[in-house]
């Protein structure tokens, strides 16, 4: 959700995550607010200055709202019901596709994916971001701006810091990292539209993006 539904993306998003099911593969989709939540986030803070509480529950919703287009998409796939609360993410089902989404304020939809991936055994969560890499700096404001092929997390988390706010535009959730440190995970930080990424981390192969970890 960029601006409007990435119809094009979705699409092409199917079509290769179905592929790699007929592969074998099992996948956890966990589903951010995209603009969605900040039209709502910017509009309710405009009108009443309302409480960072409030302001991440309207980007929960919208998150849960872009969760239920996704796990519509991979139905055939998919496990019926969304996972939004923590009582869920030890969910056991023979579904091919998991979808989730917000939980609770506090932190992000990042710090969902680390949780069920820690739940899931896995060990590596791929971000699907707008961003070819992490930089060293802001690349809109900085010609500066390196970007980060690889980085360790006390590095990482000195960029990011250590507080979540809502609506905050940060590569990787501070408290999804801070989890993610400690349980020794792996994040890669990729361009989502272009799926060519994607296609190569899930072949083995190298691709463009960041390793944090």
């Amino acid at each position: 959700m960029p601006d409007q539904i990435n119809e094009k993306f979705l699409v092409e998003f199917r079509k290769l995550i179905i592929s790699y099911i007929k592969k074998g593969f099992r996948f956890i989709l966990i589903v951010g607010g995209g603009k969605t939540a900040r039209r709502y986030q910017a509009a309710g803070a405009h009108v009443a200055g309302i409480s960072p509480d409030d302001l991440d529950w309207l980007g929960i919703h919208a998150t849960r709202l872009n969760g239920h287009l996704m796990r519509t998409i991979f139905r055939q796939y998919a496990y019926p019901i969304i996972i939004t609360n923590k009582k869920k993410i030890n969910t056991k089902t023979k579904k091919q596709v998991i979808v989730g989404a917000g939980f609770e304020p506090g932190s992000s939809t990042d710090l969902r994916a680390v949780q069920l991936a820690r739940a899931y055994g896995a060990d590596t969560v791929l971000n699907l971001s707008n961003i070819d890499w992490v930089y060293t700096k802001d690349p809109s404001k900085y010609k500066t701006a390196k970007p980060i092929k690889t980085i360790d997390w006390k590095s990482f988390r000195k960029v990011v810091g250590n507080k979540w706010n809502p609506g905050a535009n940060v590569p990787f959730d501070p408290v999804a990292a801070k989890l993610a440190q400690r349980l020794g995970f792996k994040v890669i930080i990729v361009n989502g539209l272009k799926l060519i990424n994607l296609q190569r981390i899930l072949a083995g192969k190298s691709f463009v993006g960041t390793t944090i970890g």
